[in-house]
């Protein structure tokens, strides 16, 4: 029985560049299928990243991802040859469209075509990764003769797509090589995999060779506490990152929820209720959480929704031991050894502290 690929995402939000880096050559020895570094406006994930395959061996690295338009689809193409030198064919290219907020408001670009500009990220980077030539692959540009002046003459990264409509996740099936779900409710996974599947089909591609890694599908924190982080990073998505988290969650059952939850947030003076607001149904809806183990256990399960590599939400702001004893506890693996439970009663009772403090 081969062994379960779990990965990993730190959060942006007071990101802490040394816990990380160590939390990755953790995760690298305990096992874990990849690591996911998120992209906002605070740290450069292609720095990151570099940074991090330096001092890891085997894990694979991703970004979680960079948006479609804050870089060229050239420049896009020349990072990911370069971060696949440098990690020995370890980087996974990790793309999605953010949101207008970020995109002109931070990065100054127009949020315009976002479907049409991620398809255009997909052919550009792919194509000028296989030796091409870059005049014949985009649409909504016109390319000259260039291709890339590396050493290397192909390489092989694949793309993973961060998509929440039903056409963006169709392109997904057609174009790309993962989708990367996130604040998707497991109980309407299949909605989407219908929709990867049809775009798959349609290009006459495998389905099956498609990577379904939902981001945040875990919180191995104590029920109360965890639930409390869930509850602050979802306000934070519905209320302040755009309609797009919104409108999906909407659609999937959850409208009047996001309706008020957006309200709130959208006002400065309420903004410190909108995670109140947030229900637990919806936590629960697409969130795993508990003890380390516990989490463990139910990451595994969502295989029997279509999950092919569950992606483990790591807390923010943790300090390192409390991390370390997180990644020691969930690490893959088809029996815990005695430092997983070890670990686990540790964290178990930092949790407790946690909880009551909640």
């Amino acid at each position: 029985m081969p062994k379960p690929r779990i990965g990993v995402v730190a959060y942006w939000k007071g990101y802490d560049r040394k816990v990380y880096l160590k939390a990755v050559q953790l995760a690298d020895e305990l096992g874990f299928e990849s690591f996911w570094v998120p992209e906002a406006w605070g740290y450069d994930v292609i720095s990151l990243i570099t940074e991090m395959a330096l001092h890891t061996k085997r894990i694979k690295l991703g970004t979680g991802i960079v948006n479609v338009y804050s870089r060229s689809p050239g420049l896009l193409a020349m990072s990911a040859a370069t971060l696949h030198e440098i990690s020995q064919g370890r980087f996974l290219l990790g793309i999605g469209t953010s949101g207008q907020r970020v995109v002109e408001g931070f990065h100054g670009r127009p949020f315009d075509k976002p479907l049409s500009q991620t398809r255009e990220v997909i052919r550009v980077v792919r194509g000028l990764l296989r030796g091409e030539s870059l005049e014949s692959l985009g649409e909504l540009a016109s390319y000259r003769p260039f291709t890339l002046a590396t050493q290397g003459s192909q390489y092989d990264v694949p793309i993973y797509v961060a998509a929440l409509k039903q056409k963006a996740i169709e392109s997904v099936g057609e174009l790309a090589d993962g989708w990367l779900p996130a604040f998707w409710p497991f109980a309407e996974l299949s909605r989407g995999l219908a929709w990867l599947r049809a775009g798959a089909e349609r290009a006459g591609r495998a389905p099956s060779n498609i990577d379904v890694a939902p981001l945040t599908a875990a919180i191995p924190l104590g029920r109360k506490y965890g639930m409390g982080i869930a509850k602050e990073i979802l306000s934070f998505y519905i209320g302040g990152m755009g309609d797009f988290y919104k409108e999906m969650l909407s659609g999937l059952g959850f409208a009047k929820d996001c309706e008020r939850i957006a309200k709130l947030y959208k006002d400065r003076a309420t903004r410190a209720e909108a995670k109140a607001a947030v229900p637990d149904t919806m936590i629960e809806a697409m969130t795993v959480s508990g003890d380390p183990l516990e989490v463990r256990e139910k990451l595994l399960k969502l295989s029997e929704l279509g999950v092919t590599q569950p992606l483990l939400g790591l807390p923010a702001s943790s300090s390192w031991p409390t991390l370390a004893g997180y990644l020691h506890a969930v690490a893959p693996g088809r029996t815990p050894s005695l430092l997983q439970l070890m670990a686990t009663g540790a964290v178990r009772t930092a949790m407790a502290l946690s909880d009551d403090r909640a």
